[in-house]
């Protein structure tokens, strides 16, 4: 106990002599006293000591940014403490990969931490890599946010096969991190596989017509998913077609989210397919997607017969007003639908639809119609 406190002194006057010493030295560290806090969560005093040590080691350094969710249990009071923490750390380059390692190993016996926000830290492939390995073992953790590391095939290939093993984590963000074809190829048999990840964010990444076809065979085997994010990709054409064609067959999505992709005509059409057939999608944004007026009316066919979707969002396609008409029509004319949100933004409408929707008003009072406001106004203001 003298040796662990004598060490915990020196580290302490070195922090505050500004490390001038060998930066290695204090990256270890760093590393140690992170490893201190993540293995004895139950003291909650040493955790802050630790991080308000930390802040003196903020100038000139390059920082890992890590949220972690703690929840401890206190044996005598019985009542559970929650803290949220950033742990820094001076390893962080495009090189030096040290940091995530280390915590990784540190989080491998952890019980404590639920959920792990690790967005933005260049860790790029081989701090994915380290991160797998540990959700491999870890047991606690449901929730980590991974997005915008960078991390590319070689991450995605780890994570995928960590999702082939892990049985508790439910909820993933790989929002822009590089992944095309090849990590969609890697990620396929992961979303088959995997009974347990029921939120799933894939924005903001390179995902093309190949990814899409790969995913959407992917999709219509998976039986756990609940939320899907693929916006800001370019999943178009026969990507869009063959995805389409996957979420006809899913029985288990609620929420997908395919904005600014370019679906166009022919995503659209397929889409027709999967709203008549698909019974348990709730809430689909196909926002800025090029879908002209042709699209929206085979859009329109498929809410005709759908029973379960309540909010759709079609803002900035370029199918006008009259496009916006056929599919409040549909929703009219559907005497089982659920739509109660239609998201029009930046397109205007005109007083036929105006009037169609003060009639639909009748029979579902609650539904909320947003759009760009009226082609007349428009004019004036312009």
């Amino acid at each position: 106990m003298m040796e662990m406190k004598l060490e915990k002194k020196m580290i302490w006057e070195e922090s505050q002599a500004g490390r001038s010493a060998d930066p290695g030295v204090s990256t270890a560290e760093e590393v140690w006293m992170a490893k201190e806090c993540l293995d004895h969560p139950a003291n909650i005093k040493t955790q802050e000591w630790a991080f308000r040590m930390k802040i003196v080691w903020m100038k000139k350094i390059r920082w890992m940014k890590v949220e972690v969710s703690i929840q401890v249990m206190d044996s005598s009071r019985r009542k559970s403490v929650s803290s949220v923490t950033k742990i820094l750390t001076q390893t962080w380059n495009s090189t030096d990969f040290t940091g995530t390692k280390a915590l990784a190993i540190s989080l491998v016996t952890n019980t404590s931490i639920l959920k792990l926000n690790l967005r933005d830290n260049w860790m790029e492939g081989v701090g994915g890599a380290a991160i797998a390995d540990m959700l491999k073992e870890n047991c606690y953790i449901t929730e980590i946010d991974l997005s915008e590391n960078r991390m590319g095939e070689y991450g995605a290939r780890a994570l995928s096969s960590m999702l082939l093993e892990n049985s508790t984590l439910f909820s993933l963000n790989l929002s822009g991190n590089h992944l095309d074809e090849r990590a969609a190829r890697h990620l396929s048999p992961a979303l088959i596989g995997n009974q347990k990840l029921q939120h799933l964010d894939l924005s903001h990444n390179r995902f093309g017509d190949i990814a899409g076809e790969i995913l959407g065979a992917a999709i219509a085997e998976n039986t756990a998913m609940k939320s899907l994010n693929l916006a800001w990709n370019c999943i178009r054409g026969k990507g869009a077609i063959a995805f389409a064609k996957g979420l006809e067959g899913n029985i288990f999505l609620r929420t997908l989210d395919l904005s600014y992709n370019g679906l166009g005509k022919e995503g659209a059409v397929a889409l027709e397919e999967a709203l008549k057939h698909n019974n348990t999608l709730e809430d689909l944004n196909i926002s800025n997607n090029r879908i002209p007026l042709e699209g929206a009316i085979h859009l329109a066919l498929g809410l005709k017969m759908n029973t379960t979707l309540r909010i759709l969002k079609m803002s900035r396609n370029p199918m006008q007003s009259a496009g916006c008409f056929a599919i409040l029509k549909s929703v009219q004319a559907n005497p089982e639908t659920a739509v109660e949100f239609l998201e029009f933004s930046d397109i205007c409408v005109d007083q036929e639809f105006e009037d169609l929707f003060e009639s639909t008003k009748e029979t579902l009072p609650n539904l909320q119609v947003k759009h760009g406001g009226k082609i007349n106004a428009a004019l004036k203001k312009s």
